[in-house]
This record gives C-alpha cells, structure tokens and sequence, in this order.
C-alpha cells in the first residue's frame, strides 16, 4: 500500500484502512486538499525519524544496563564476606508469571532423567490444562521417565484425563483420594515447584534437598493412602450414601462450611449441597443440627466405626437400612 501511494502519489483512504499502521506510523498522512486521500510521507524522513527512535532506545537502554552491571559487580565484592551461606540463594526461588513458570518446568523436565512425582488438585481437569502440559510428558515418556500423579476422587469423571492417561500407557500411574494437598511438581527427587499464590501466577522452585526430600515423603504417604484410578472406590457400607457423601459427612462433622467442603473436594459449591440435602433425606435429618447428630450416630465422622468395628448399626428411624 505505502509502495502504491509513493509510486501513485496518493491512495484512497478507505484502501488503507486495513493497514492502518501506516497513519500510525505517519507513512501516509491526509491530504490537505482533499481530506478523503492520503499522500505518502519521504521515504528519507521516516527512515530517519525511525531510526531516531530506534537510536534512542537502544542508547536508554544500554544505559540502563550499565547501571545494573555496576551495581551487580559492587555485590559482587561482597560475595566473601557472606560465607558459604551465600550459595544457597538457588535453593529457592520465586518464579513471578506464567512465562517464568513454564520456562523453569520446560528446563526441569529437559533435565529430568528417572521419575515425576505430581499432585493435582481440584476437580475434573480441563482440556486445556492437559493439553499444555502434554509435550512436556510426552517428551519425559520418551526417555523412559516413570510419572506417578495424584489426583482427588472427582477427576475420575474427566474423560480428558482419561484419555490422557491412555495416551501416555505405562509410563503414567494414577491414584485418587478424597482430598489432596495443593499443587506439587517433583522431579527426580532433586527439584519441586508449588504455587506461590493463589491464582498461581507466583510459583516457589526449591532445590533444598531437606524441602525436597519432605515433600517427596509427603507424597509418599499420600500415595499408599490413595486408590489406584484403575480400581472401583470402596463401598461405603450404608446403602444410599455415596463414596464422596460420606466424604462430605466427615468433614461437615469436623466442622466446615459448605464453601471449604466443596474446595477441598473439587467439587462445586451447588454439587456440594445437593450432595448435603441428599445425606439429610438418606439420614432422616430435618436440619443441620439434627444431620451433624445423624452422623456422629452412624459413624460417618469416622469415630463410631472405629470403636463398632464390622457390626451393623441401624440409621435412626429407618431401620430397615443399615450399616453393614
């Protein structure tokens, strides 16, 4: 367009109005006698005005870098004087945006050469989530590299992630659990990333061996807790209440609100309390007071079961259903 109005002399407006670059960049300019053309800008001037800007720039910006190599060469000097404390500053390290976050994984996973060790928190996983994170465990895949990954109950219903763990074969294990703790990246037991914040565009890189080697029981532990994704959850041992009913009855007796019940399951709120009102029906509660009671009577806050062992205990005012 710039090339038509140079060799032309002018071009319509409206032909420029896909690229309106031009006029930003002042390459063409209105004519004054007529306010519907646009004339074209000396080649010779834009390259100077520019270039000028383009001098400047760079002429800030080496400035600017010299100030920041100086000040770094003067705390440079005070290395001695830290002691050999000063080496562990790349134990941790605060990862601040997106683009840092997965540049830091991209790095630990090309230098990743035995296993992964991951926790998944919330509920179903998005496509997108599994999509980005796909090249890096088809990349670990390749070299041989075993991943485990934990996951809460509720990411069973994902067809995403079951897709996922089709593709990826053996070199994937799952497991599940009512709940999990936050986010948590392992690998080869040498480096663990986890959030920072909670929208989770701040992330913390630890390479503290003692920080990793907890973490890494931590999930151990978890771990042997865990049901493999493979095997059928447990029978409650109360017709009419589900696996994650009776997960929501324990915590309703620990005290909770219905908010952190459902974040800590991975559920949503509206789930959570149709989940509620099904245990109250199933329990014979007329309230929450009278559900918390209900509960506690049956062993669904997990005390009464403890001491009851396997001996069938009757709901209160439904005889006929029992716990077996």
């Amino acid at each position: 367009m710039y090339s038509r109005a140079v060799r032309r002399g002018r071009v319509p407006r409206v032909d420029a109005e896909p690229v309106p670059c031009l006029l930003e960049l002042a390459l063409l300019h209105p004519d004054p006698d007529d306010m519907d053309w646009l004339v074209p800008t000396s080649p010779q001037e834009v390259m100077t005005r520019l270039l000028r800007g383009v001098y400047d720039e760079v002429s800030a910006s080496q400035r600017r870098m010299g100030s920041a190599v100086a000040a770094f060469e003067w705390y440079a000097g005070l290395g001695p004087q830290l002691g050999a404390g000063g080496a562990e500053g790349t134990a941790l390290r605060v990862l601040d945006g997106l683009s840092r976050i997965q540049a830091a994984m991209d790095e630990a996973t090309q230098a990743c050469t035995t296993e992964v060790l991951t926790v998944q928190p919330g509920g179903i996983r998005p496509e997108h989530e599994l999509t980005e994170g796909l090249h890096r465990a088809l990349a670990l895949r390749g070299r041989g590299v075993r991943m485990r990954d934990l996951y809460t109950h509720v990411a069973r219903h994902g067809q995403g992630l079951l897709n996922y763990l089709e593709l990826m074969g053996e070199a994937v294990e799952a497991r599940t659990l009512d709940e999990v703790i936050d986010r948590l990246i392992l690998f080869d037991r040498t480096v663990a990333f986890i959030p920072a914040n909670a929208d989770r565009t701040l992330a913390l890189e630890l390479r503290h061996p003692a920080l990793v080697g907890f973490l890494a029981t931590v999930f151990e532990r978890l771990w042997r807790l865990a049901i493999p994704l493979t095997a059928p959850l447990p029978d409650t041992g109360i017709e009419g209440i589900s696996h994650r009913e009776q997960s929501i009855a324990t915590l309703l007796a620990e005290g909770h609100q219905d908010a952190v019940i459902a974040e800590r399951l991975g559920i949503s709120v509206r789930t959570c309390r149709a989940h509620i009102a099904r245990l109250s029906e199933t329990l014979g509660a007329a309230s929450r007071t009278q559900l918390g009671v209900r509960i506690a009577q049956v062993g669904l806050d997990n005390s009464a079961r403890t001491v009851a062992g396997p001996a069938a205990l009757t709901i209160p005012d439904q005889e006929s259903r029992t716990v077996r």
